[in-house]
């Protein structure tokens, strides 16, 4: 007979080793699928500052790992492995991944949000040397220093915001003349000190040594190009979540993230949805650890039923 897991966690960031963790110490077998490492996005970050337990901070490759061990200390199995499609309204529920085919009695999706990219040359390879995704979780690193956002919607305004707190200046570069934020953001961006508005202009190619030392910029309406001295850069414009692999099975929100509340349960009985491939209003690392673990309970809780 073909061994049926009882929960099956897609994807090993904060939030699916948390659930493995809380799964396996619940006493149900738990296997993770991780396509690349431990850590999910966080492995991008150099320094993590703001999770708790680590009074010196943390990098999140480390961290990740530390995760990792601590959910198989009790028992869970880790296959590094893509998943392909999935069934999930039947029971057992059928996973295929491209190391073969997987049963599981219950499935937690955590597989995340991808941050977009600007597709300028070097960007991947500028990542944790001056190039960020997350102010929240970098911003402290420039302390005093200067930076530029990239984007013009809520996040974009978020983290001007929270870096003009930091940083002695902070740019704000928007390929059109208006933000797409929310009215609520505006008033406080333009009361901001040390924020200046790049308008209707775009990064063309960073420039670089071994870490980042500023960006070329073209404005959109004259085509003029210059040069803008930086310490660090924030892409912020946007995340695409990853769910490609659940086929339309599952409801999602107009933004593509699955829709599931702080109960974490999808639309089909015995899938949940954990971290920031869910519906939230704050994604970071501790909310995701804490979807984790609310997860598990759901999960042991359905299973139970069977």
């Amino acid at each position: 007979m073909e061994k049926i897991y009882d929960v099956v966690v897609i994807g090993g960031g904060p939030a699916g080793y948390t659930a493995a963790l809380y799964a396996t110490r619940a006493g149900l077998d738990t296997l993770v699928l991780e396509k690349f490492s431990a850590g999910g996005q966080m492995t991008e970050t150099q320094s993590i500052d703001n999770y708790p337990g680590f009074d010196e901070g943390v990098d999140g490759f480390t961290l990740g790992m530390k995760m990792q061990a601590g959910a198989e200390r009790f028992g869970a199995k880790t296959v590094q492995t893509e998943v392909l499609s999935c069934e999930l309204s039947t029971q057992p529920k059928k996973i295929v991944a491209d190391s073969g085919e997987i049963l599981a009695r219950a499935v937690i999706i955590a597989t995340g949000a991808g941050h977009k990219h600007l597709g300028v040359a070097d960007e991947e390879k500028l990542v944790g040397r001056g190039v960020g995704y997350c102010a929240a979780c970098d911003g402290m690193l420039y302390r005093g220093k200067t930076v530029a956002v990239v984007g013009g919607g809520n996040s974009a305004a978020a983290d001007a915001l929270l870096l003009s707190k930091i940083c002695a200046k902070v740019y704000l570069i928007h390929r059109r003349d208006t933000m797409r934020a929310e009215k609520v953001y505006h008033e406080p961006l333009m009361k901001a000190e040390g924020i200046e508005f790049l308008w209707n202009s775009e990064v063309t190619e960073l420039i670089y040594d071994k870490r980042l030392s500023g960006v070329k910029i073209r404005n959109k309406q004259s085509g003029e190009e210059s040069e803008l001295s930086l310490d660090g850069l924030f892409i912020s414009i946007g995340r695409s979540p990853v769910t490609a692999a659940f086929g339309g099975q599952i409801a999602l929100d107009g933004s593509g993230y699955i829709i599931a509340g702080e109960d974490t349960k999808t639309s089909i009985e015995g899938v949940f949805a954990a971290g920031d491939v869910r519906t939230k209003a704050l994604r970071q690392i501790v909310t995701a650890a804490a979807d984790g673990a609310v997860a598990a309970h759901f999960a042991e809780e359905y299973i139970a039923t069977l």
